[in-house]
């Protein structure tokens, strides 16, 4: 988990993934998708990408003890990247984002959806939250040459 060893936040629980989610579904026995299901593939399926476009293995996860959740922090010194990764954007809850920047507020905020054709920013929790696509959030993410 990414953290800053404060009191509130959970620093020792690791989260598992599976990077086959083919073999995810076969092993909850999921022949038909829920909504619900969904969202957990697509946390997966961002995650994919995100390692393999950046190269990089320092992806993390943010939860404190109140279960506000983050699903993914790519950590930098002074401003930590936060990504959301939600099936349709409708999906989106402010709570989260909102603790995490109380602790983190240089923090970037991206929303990765499935049904955001067009990058938009709304302005919520105290700051601006960048809604995108996956291949605008991985064209955002790897700087230009």
């Amino acid at each position: 988990p990414f953290h800053s060893s404060r009191s509130h936040e959970i620093i020792l629980a690791p989260k598992v993934y599976g990077f086959d989610t083919g073999f995810i579904c076969h092993y909850r026995g999921w022949n038909d998708l829920r909504p619900d299901d969904k969202g957990i593939l697509w946390e997966h399926f961002v995650l994919n990408e995100l390692y393999a476009q950046l190269q990089t293995n320092d992806l993390r996860y943010w939860r404190d003890k109140q279960k506000h959740e983050i699903d993914i922090v790519i950590p930098h010194a002074r401003t930590p990247i936060a990504i959301e990764c939600k099936w349709k954007a409708a999906a989106f809850q402010e709570s989260p984002v909102a603790s995490f920047i109380k602790q983190y507020p240089t923090a970037k905020i991206f929303v990765v959806t499935t049904d955001t054709p067009r990058p938009y920013t709304k302005h919520a929790a105290g700051t601006t939250i960048s809604f995108i696509g996956l291949d605008d959030l991985i064209k955002a993410l790897i700087p230009s040459p």
